[in-house]
């Protein structure tokens, strides 16, 4: 049933006068003394229900400030701040700059102000930071959106909330919302057919690192429904990235995706992004009889050409030299990821696989700044990119360098044939190549903390264990869609890991995945006897990578040979947990360097544990244990001289494990006869 309110305005005044005979004023209506004044009607935001009022009190959830005058609106709480970011050049330094964007609703009013709350984390417990950590110009009564805070430790996380006050928040009951959600920033387009599409996003870089993962709220809508009756479709995601199948052909939709907390609570959304399925398989009814006809006709005619290709087919496979690649390409579809890596050595002509899988960008478009390092085959700048229609970008910049031979520079560039095909947030990314001119380069995202041994060495000590297994988890991820696609990395280490401004860690140097030289110490026993190089020994290699990670960039074998680490290897010595390494991360190692490489984990395996570890962080909290006597199989107890080390503790120093000292001699190992007497146990 429906109900219709029917309104009658006399057009004699564009007021309501009081009704007749009475002195006060009717609903919707105050007057503020009793006098001969009209009534006024009642401001924004406030109650209409009683006649003859001399004021309108406020509507649930608005409110006057002291200041306010009675006869004025209401005001409303502001929203939550947007775009929370934090942002520091060195964490070292201890402090960092956060900025935010102002409320979406000020809730009607402009004395706007923030506040900014400090919390202390150490897995899941928080505590305030207390007066220690300083803000400039101040923690409370802000007019501008941004703060400086500092006399951060390095080792620890920190929690920051932004609230928006306004004059009348005092009043309201409930604290003013939070930004404490990170908001989506990028949405693209992976994939898309005549039915379905493939997206993904990107989420701003997070001011804490939280041990609940981040779920997502996508809606979506076809872009031309009457709005009168738009049908949404909500899903609820765990990751950032989602393929929605059964939709029309040839149709535009309308997308929105929206990070959630914990609780559920919505946190910051996207702009309203729109992509379209393909025309493919887009019919009308006038045509469907026209194509049904052309279908028998062409049948007929694809049955012949089919047949002929066939033939023609059979006798070119007998002497051709064509890779499996050239299935996944047309011309059109040249840079689309693939979900198969293909080896561009299977070209003939190595120019034609980099042109396949990478970029082409003119040199006038990159600028270097300075030398960043040196690679294998020339030096690696920090410079810009700036593309026609893009925003500039900072890259890194590898060069070939003079005097090189034709072979060099193709295997040079076959990294960017390598590189080309790959889509992942753990990955390093390309941004394209430079071939058609003298100087080649290959360009790549830029990552600002370099490479992962060397800023675990320069910030020893300073992550906690899960920060430090947060790392892991990226580098693992990453690997997990290398292994999908097919393809072994032969060479992870951590110095061929990089590390950005938030932390991520991105897998690299994808130049030695078919070179000669084997790094002894990554390198699985199956991969460095046999040159059996698989998926399996990449987890072996993962575990070494673990292990520099937990040991802050430590050289893993110490001062050991190459010679010295096979032997100790096939004689079943395993590197012995770091200093306050979590057991469950060392239980894992020891799985990674199973001589059966057939029960080594997979990387899925790796991922899936990693992130059950992250999101119980109290699994993190029992160190693995040290037993001298089963653990330690080193093949050498002398000095680097040659002489015999004078005792336990100095030889526990030469390698690093000075910690472990009290365990020796609670075991009775206190000579270099007693370590001897252990290895030939």
């Amino acid at each position: 049933m429906s109900h219709r309110v029917k309104f009658v305005f006399h057009q004699r005044s564009a007021q309501l006068d009081p009704l007749p005979g009475i002195g006060e004023c009717q609903p919707g209506f105050f007057k503020a003394a009793a006098s001969g004044d009209k009534c006024e009607l009642c401001p924004a935001n406030t109650q209409r229900r009683d006649p003859g009022a001399s004021f309108c009190p406020c509507s649930d959830g608005f409110y006057r400030a002291p200041t306010d005058p009675p006869s004025g609106p209401c005001s409303g709480l502001p929203s939550a701040p947007r775009d929370l970011v934090a942002t520091t050049t060195q964490l070292s330094t201890g402090k960092l700059h956060l900025s935010w964007s102002a409320p979406e609703d000020t809730g009607g009013r402009t004395d706007i102000t923030y506040s900014v709350e400090c919390q202390r984390c150490e897995g899941a417990v928080c505590q305030p930071c207390g007066e220690k950590v300083r803000y400039e110009p101040a923690s409370a009564g802000l007019t501008r959106t941004k703060v400086s805070v500092s006399e951060l430790d390095a080792h620890l996380n920190y929690t920051f909330v932004v609230e928006a006050h306004s004059g009348v928040s005092p009043f309201a009951g409930q604290a003013a919302p939070r930004s404490d959600r990170p908001p989506i920033t990028t949405m693209r387009l992976v994939e898309r057919t005549s039915a379905s599409l493939s997206l993904s996003w990107d989420v701003s870089p997070r001011i804490r690192v939280q041990p609940r993962p981040i779920r997502y709220e996508l809606t979506y809508r076809k872009k031309d429904d009457n709005l009168d009756v738009t049908t949404y479709i909500v899903l609820l995601l765990e990751k950032n990235f989602v393929q929605i199948s059964d939709l029309a052909p040839g149709t535009a939709y309308l997308f929105r995706v929206q990070a959630l907390g914990g609780d559920g609570s919505p946190g910051g959304s996207s702009i309203e992004e729109q992509f379209e399925t393909s025309l493919e398989g887009r019919l009308t009814q006038n045509n469907t009889a026209v194509i049904f006809g052309a279908a028998v006709v062409g049948a007929a005619v694809l049955f012949v050409v089919i047949l002929v290709l066939f033939l023609r087919r059979r006798k070119r496979n007998s002497h051709s030299r064509q890779g499996p690649e050239d299935t996944y390409f047309s011309s059109s579809e040249q840079l689309k990821p693939l979900k198969t890596y293909v080896d561009p050595h299977t070209y003939e002509d190595p120019n034609i696989a980099v042109l396949k899988f990478a970029t082409e960008i003119h040199p006038s478009h990159i600028t270097k700044q300075k030398v960043i390092g040196a690679g294998e085959f020339g030096e690696v700048y920090r410079g810009n990119l700036k593309m026609p229609g893009r925003k500039e970008v900072a890259v890194a910049i590898k060069t070939l360098k003079p005097g090189y031979t034709e072979k060099q520079r193709q295997d040079f560039l076959s990294e960017a044939s390598i590189m080309g095909q790959f889509s992942h947030q753990n990955i390093i990314r390309l941004e394209g190549v430079v071939t058609k001119f003298k100087h080649a380069m290959i360009v790549t995202e830029y990552m600002e903390n370099g490479a992962l041994d060397r800023y675990l060495k320069d910030h020893d000590g300073e992550f906690p264990s899960f920060q430090l297994v947060g790392m892991m988890h990226g580098i693992a991820g990453g690997m997990k869609y290398l292994s999908d696609m097919s393809y072994v990395h032969r060479d992870l280490a951590a110095r061929n890991i990089l590390v950005n401004n938030n932390l991520e860690c991105k897998v690299s140097d994808f130049g030695l995945s078919r070179g000669g030289k084997i790094p002894i110490r990554w390198t699985a026993p199956e991969a460095i006897a046999y040159r059996k190089f698989t998926s399996a020994s990449d987890v072996w290699s993962f575990g070494i990578v673990m292990w520099e990670v937990m040991a802050f960039g430590e050289r893993p074998y110490w001062d050991m040979s190459n010679h010295e680490v096979m032997k100790a290897i096939n004689e079943a010595f395993r590197l012995p947990a770091p200093m306050d390494c979590p057991s469950a991360v060392y239980q894992l190692m020891l799985q990674c360097w199973l001589q059966d490489r057939s029960k080594r984990p997979r990387f899925g395996d790796i991922v899936s544990l990693l992130d059950k570890l992250l999101r119980s962080p109290d699994s993190l909290k029992t160190i693995a244990d040290f037993d001298p006597r089963v653990s330690i199989r080193l093949p050498s107890t002398s000095g680097s001289d040659g002489s015999p080390f004078r005792s336990v503790s100095e030889w526990l120093e030469s390698i690093k494990m000075s910690q472990y000292s009290e365990n020796f001699t609670c075991a009775g190992v206190v000579t270099m006869d007693h370590v001897l007497q252990m290895k030939n146990e």
